[in-house]
């Protein structure tokens, strides 16, 4: 790998009235290398990628490509020079083709008449998708891809503007394992053709799995750039959030109470079958699996989102059959989704609003509502959590992911439950917010909360449960006690072929 970079920024420094987005930051990228970018939320990574894409331009600083001073005016001139992004929430035109996407705004055209070459467009295109190994074609419609097929068209948008540089923002963080490895692979295709790339992600296993180096941002500040072998993640945990977190899983010692919930041969056609285990008052059990497991779905069917076919659900003893969010929330269930921003935020809203919507009859009198209580109710937890921002009537769209995480279990702390499902909790936030947020999981099992915590992640499972629950292809496959069991075991489980008969609800065997 060449030592020259093809891009450099030094003193690099950018305002916004009130905010100080980046000061005097430095980063250089060389010719095919993946250069890893890192920082919490906050940390000016975006804009950083604003300002290499044109769309901002620094206030102070110097940006060279090959050595030569460059200044963009807009991002036009940024795609000139070789540059290209693609962020996680892909932005496309779901009705048009995937020609039609990758060259939106460069068509090719017929040399006499200034026609579309609808042809030589689809076979470039195809070109394209084949050379990055997708499985679909030119002439597929762009709304009827996965976002990991999406991302993968932009990818090739990229090279069909002869991008040199290209920035990845958080590629993996909607994808499945399977997914990520595909985009692995591409990405390190991209390095042997010569092409460099800024790969900026929260996920460490993205960072190990590609990186050449990293680089890591921290309050709009440069901290510091190492070879991915000569920095361990311990270290790059305090260089991200400027401290040590020496216990990213606080689990601590609670009192484990009597059965809160019992589920019994939960069966729901086409998602998951017979499916049983129990949460006691105090404890975290982890549902846990690969994805497409059913762990969403069982938790939805005992939500009542989408009601299960058969078997039973009882509560403190009790038969229940919620047919709707609604009611579950009534018998005290509450439930955190995974996509916070689609399902469990209305962004246009107030924090205050959002945090109270699931308890609104609680401020309302004669149909009246009383809005000074509501507001302090929504102060009052929204302090209790820690949410970073200037007041309840900020908008929900204006947080970090974290802090938009923390409003989202607000809700639920805003009724009176006695079972809260978390859903991926902690997926898309930064190193920072993952710990606050853990932090508050440990606190609401020590006040004798029922939780059921579905996670990917595996140092999560061990280091926050007390029994684990493993599901593959929508059958329970294991139940597992955490202080007894290892990631192999969990894996293992979550690959085996059929279901072991050994598998008790309690975590034994027969």
């Amino acid at each position: 790998m060449s030592e020259a970079p093809i891009l450099e920024l030094n003193g690099i420094s950018k305002f916004f009235p009130g905010v100080r987005a980046l000061e005097d930051v430095k980063f250089d990228l060389r010719p095919g290398e993946i250069h890893g970018l890192m920082g919490e939320n906050g940390a000016g990574k975006s804009t950083f990628i604003k300002i290499i894409t044109g769309v901002h331009s620094p206030d102070a600083g110097e940006i060279r490509i090959d050595g030569n001073a460059v200044t963009f005016r807009n991002p036009m001139e940024a795609q000139r020079l070789g540059v290209a992004a693609i962020y996680q929430h892909v932005t496309s035109y779901p009705d048009l083709t995937v020609a039609e996407n990758i060259f939106m705004g460069h068509e090719k055209t017929t040399s006499v008449v200034r026609r579309i070459n609808w042809r030589e467009m689809h076979e470039e295109a195809q070109v394209f998708l084949d050379q990055l190994g997708a499985n679909f074609t030119s002439r597929d419609r762009m709304g009827s891809l996965s976002v990991a097929r999406q991302q993968i068209v932009e990818i090739a948008k990229a090279l069909s503007t002869n991008a040199r540089i290209i920035i990845m923002d958080e590629p993996t963080a909607a994808l499945t394992q399977h997914e990520s490895e595909e985009l692995y692979r591409i990405t390190e295709g991209l390095r042997e053709s010569g092409v460099s790339v800024i790969f900026i992600s929260h996920r460490m296993e993205d960072i190990w799995r590609l990186a050449d180096r990293v680089t890591v941002f921290r309050d709009g500040h440069y901290i510091g750039t190492w070879g991915a072998d000569e920095i361990d993640q311990e270290r790059l945990i305090v260089a991200m959030v400027g401290r040590e977190i020496s216990q990213m899983y606080p689990k601590r010692s609670v009192t484990i109470g009597d059965e809160l919930l019992s589920v019994e041969h939960l069966t729901r056609i086409g998602f998951f079958r017979d499916v049983s285990f129990n949460v006691r008052a105090g404890e975290i059990v982890a549902l846990t699996g690969l994805v497409g497991a059913g762990r969403t779905e069982v938790c939805e069917s005992i939500y009542g989102v989408y009601p299960a076919d058969s078997g039973t659900v009882r509560l403190n003893g009790e038969e229940i059959s919620p047919r709707s969010p609604m009611e579950a929330l009534e018998l005290g269930i509450g439930h955190l989704p995974e996509d916070r921003q689609l399902q469990g935020l209305i962004l246009e809203w107030e924090i205050g609003r959002n945090i109270t919507l699931p308890s609104l009859s609680h401020y309302s009198n004669n149909g009246w509502l009383d809005e000074a209580q509501e507001t302090e109710v929504a102060a009052r937890l929204a302090e209790k959590l820690t949410v970073k921002a200037p007041s309840v009537f900020t908008l929900a769209s204006a947080l970090s992911g974290g802090n938009q995480q923390k409003v989202v279990v607000a809700k639920l702390l805003s009724r009176s439950l006695k079972l809260i499902i978390l859903d991926e909790p902690t997926k898309g936030v930064d190193v920072a917010a993952k710990a606050a947020i853990c932090e508050i999981i440990g606190d609401l099992a020590e006040q004798g909360y029922g939780i059921i915590l579905v996670s990917s992640e595996m140092p999560e499972v061990l280091g926050m449960s007390d029994r684990i629950v493993v599901m593959k292809e929508g059958h329970v496959t294991a139940h597992l006690v955490t202080s007894e069991t290892s990631q192999e075991e969990i894996l293992n489980a979550a690959m085996v072929v059929k279901t072991p008969a050994t598998a008790t609800p309690e975590g034994g065997a027969e």
